[in-house]
């Protein structure tokens, strides 16, 4: 069995090499059946059933267990995750390891299928550092994701000097169908 650390390096040299036998839709592809369809059932059966209070005990779990550093802002109308220190991410920028261009996309790769089958939009941006902030509300809830400071007050990772000078990446999971939704035919399908 190989450790979380260890597995970090081998998911992202997995992402590059699908990449390269079938491009970005491959890559897609693997996120949704291999992480969101299978490796994660846990998760989908947790916010499925429970929403928000799903999402709070999911989360503290497995986060606790990779050893991140990370807030939860839980309200009665959003459930927010400020990462501040990514374990997973912050293992590959430490060891010198990029295969993949965009490692963190893969969590809103999962995530955001599960969210949008659970009735949730989620708001997301990473900085390529190891810290992203994660915002769910319900489908029906039409506000934009919230301001800096706004939902989480000081806990926002936005408000750290070193997100203000880093290269971030924003998605949302969106109500509508997004186009990039529609995943690539599996291989042999005949599609």
């Amino acid at each position: 069995m190989i450790g979380i650390y260890d597995f970090c390096g081998h998911y992202e040299w997995t992402f590059q090499w699908l990449q390269e036998r079938g491009g970005h839709g491959l890559v897609r592809r693997y996120w949704h059946e291999a992480i969101h369809e299978d490796a994660q059932i846990h998760a989908n059966e947790l916010i499925i059933g429970k929403g928000f209070a799903g999402m709070e005990e999911y989360w503290d779990h497995t986060l606790g267990e990779e050893g991140g550093v990370w807030d939860v802002t839980a309200r009665e109308d959003a459930f927010r995750i400020d990462m501040h220190h990514c374990p997973s991410k912050g293992f590959l920028i430490h060891n010198g390891l990029q295969q993949y261009p965009d490692y963190c996309d893969h969590c809103l790769g999962w995530i955001g299928p599960l969210m949008k089958k659970a009735g949730f939009v989620v708001n997301h941006e990473h900085n390529h550092c190891g810290q992203c902030w994660w915002e769910m509300k319900r489908v029906d809830d039409l506000s934009p994701a919230s301001v800096p400071g706004e939902l989480s007050g000081e806990a926002d990772v936005r408000l750290h000097p070193d997100w203000q000078t880093a290269d971030t990446h924003l998605d949302s999971y969106e109500r509508a169908t997004d186009p990039d939704d529609k995943l690539p035919p599996a291989a042999g399908s005949g599609h």
